[in-house]
């Protein structure tokens, strides 16, 4: 094991230093051509604002929200003028920036600010949900970020009206598990003013779940950056440092597997739940999530969630918990419509138990008996129920799976699969399933026996007997499934592989469509493979 360490340690220090998203902090200014007629005295109180005022907050904040009243007239006189919309937008975000920077509080009680022609009350627009208290968020406007790293190469963002925000939450939140949110929201909004005399009220508005808003007696298209948030949630919280420790050590990161959603919960839409694979986590969805926000269709009809856990479980063990995870789910806020479940490599094969009724099969193949003639402990007895006892989750709707090694891959079995094998921490628990099995397993199986408690490597070879039992097993009828399979490139399938799963493990009989896409094992980041999921997503919302 010695020897293996040297070829494993590199690999894993290189995934662990890799930088998902990066943001670094710019100082943005109003672009283009100078305005006309009331604008230019709009721009001449942005420049005040961001330069000679600068060290005076308060003159600062009342010539940006004075900046704001003349473009917002401007507006109602003229809805289509765009340099009136940018300079709305630009003074917004900067009164957003002074009110961050001077920690003025314009949000639970009102702010008197000077203009040149009198004073200006800064207000906010009450909001009666709990998630929507100011006090709780730290604000800063997008405009103010550049982003980058290996998971956002693309800013997504919709043109429109007001200033896109990144709201993040400045404290965990003490019941995120109960109502299945993260520990600490990064999320966007999108930041409105509207005039009342010399009162200005600043609303937040959820750009996922608005697209048109009234601003000076107009109607027009909310702006937002759907990326940004992403990028600082990646940088600030840096799931890959944790990637391999899941894998190593599973019982340390348990509290990990859990269901959480990317933004509020809405009963009108259709959860889209996202399962990754093994050695990864929920971060690897980004690219494709900033894309499918980016369309507005996609908005329209559905909500992102997310199921991440410790990925040096067995997979029927991490389907187990998900299933008690939907269970909660199902309880607190019950799903007025099936959702669509997405699974990466290994979350493939979670994915496909949640469309499976096991029956007696699986215990009977690995047992030769029911389980209740089994003489196991009751904590074992438990734990195999969990694992071998399941019946298809009727809140899914459709299935997508994305380089999915249904029927094992040969890479599992190999020199490396085995050193990886060997290095993780079964669950105590675990161990003492591994010994009870050792005696009971049925005659047939005896050279299967293990020589300790299957992990995720384990069950995830063409030999694994669990792998062999479930793949005798229909898929549940009228619940359709896709398939999205990558070959590198190579056109050669069906002897094709993405580099980690061949095609006859990934290919499923009975799938309503198959696509094949020039990727290695990452098919879910490939521009086509993400093409697919939107048009299947699309046309799932019209059934």
């Amino acid at each position: 094991m010695r020897l293996l360490l040297p070829a494993i340690g590199p690999a894993l220090l290189l995934a662990a230093c890799s930088q998902y998203g990066e943001v670094s902090m710019r100082r943005p200014s109003l672009d283009g051509p100078a305005g006309a007629g009331e604008l230019v005295a709009a721009e001449r109180a942005i420049s005040r604002a961001t330069g000679q005022h600068r060290g005076t907050p308060l003159k600062a904040l009342g010539d940006c929200i004075e900046a704001l009243d003349m473009a917002s007239r401007e507006l109602g006189k003229h809805p289509d003028n765009q340099l009136a919309r940018r300079d709305y937008n630009f003074a917004l975000g900067r009164a957003i920036d002074i009110l961050r920077q001077g920690r003025a509080d314009a949000w639970s009680q009102s702010l008197i600010v000077p203009g040149s022609h009198g004073d200006y009350e800064i207000t906010r627009k009450p909001d009666p949900r709990p998630e929507w208290n100011p006090a709780r968020y730290d604000f800063t406007p997008a405009d103010e970020f550049d982003v980058g790293g290996s998971y956002v190469t693309e800013r997504t963002v919709r043109a429109g009206i007001g200033a896109p925000i990144v709201a993040v939450e400045r404290e965990p939140a003490k019941n995120a598990r109960q109502t299945f949110a993260p520990s600490r929201v990064f999320y966007s909004v999108t930041a409105l003013a509207r005039f009342e005399g010399r009162r200005c009220i600043i609303s937040a508005e959820d750009p996922l779940a608005v697209e048109k808003v009234s601003i000076a007696g107009h109607t027009m298209p909310l702006a937002a950056d759907f990326t940004v948030p992403l990028a600082v949630m990646l940088q600030q919280t840096d799931p890959a440092k944790h990637e391999y420790l899941r894998v190593l050590n599973p019982e340390k990161y348990a509290h990990t597997a859990a269901i959480e959603r990317l933004q509020p919960y809405d009963p009108n839409k259709t959860v889209v739940l996202v399962i990754h694979g093994l050695m990864d986590s929920q971060a690897t969805w980004t690219p494709m999530i900033n894309t499918l926000r980016g369309d507005p269709e996609i908005r329209k009809h559905y909500q992102f969630w997310f199921y991440s856990y410790p990925s040096g479980y067995p997979y029927p063990y991490s389907a187990a918990i998900l299933r008690k995870e939907l269970d909660e789910v199902e309880q607190r806020m019950p799903l007025r419509k099936p959702m669509v479940v997405i699974g990466h490599s290994m979350g493939g094969c979670i994915s496909r138990l949640l469309i499976t009724d096991s029956g007696d099969t699986l215990c009977q193949k690995i047992f030769g008996k029911p389980l209740d003639e089994v003489p196991l402990s009751p904590h074992t007895r438990d734990y195999f129920r969990d694992e071998l006892y399941f019946q298809h989750r009727p809140e899914v709707g459709r299935v997508i799976f994305i380089a999915a090694p249904l029927k094992g891959s040969n890479m599992a079995k190999g020199w490396l699969g085995r050193a990886l094998a060997g290095l993780i921490r079964p669950a105590q628990l675990a161990n003492q399933a591994s010994d009870e099995m050792l005696h009971h397993t049925s005659a047939l199986a005896s050279e299967l026996k293990p020589k300790r408690r299957a992990n995720s490597v384990d069950t995830l070879t063409p030999e694994s007997r669990f792998v062999q039992a479930i793949n005798t097993l229909p898929t549940t009828p009228g619940v359709p499934y896709h398939t999205i399979i990558g070959d590198r490139g190579r056109g050669d399938s069906p002897d094709s592989s993405d580099g980690v799963v061949p095609y006859w493990s990934s290919h499923m009989a009975g799938a309503q469509s198959e696509q094949i896409v020039p990727s290695d094992h990452s098919a879910h980041q490939d521009p086509q493979a993400i093409a697919k999921v939107m048009k299947i997503l699309k046309e799932h919302a019209k059934d």
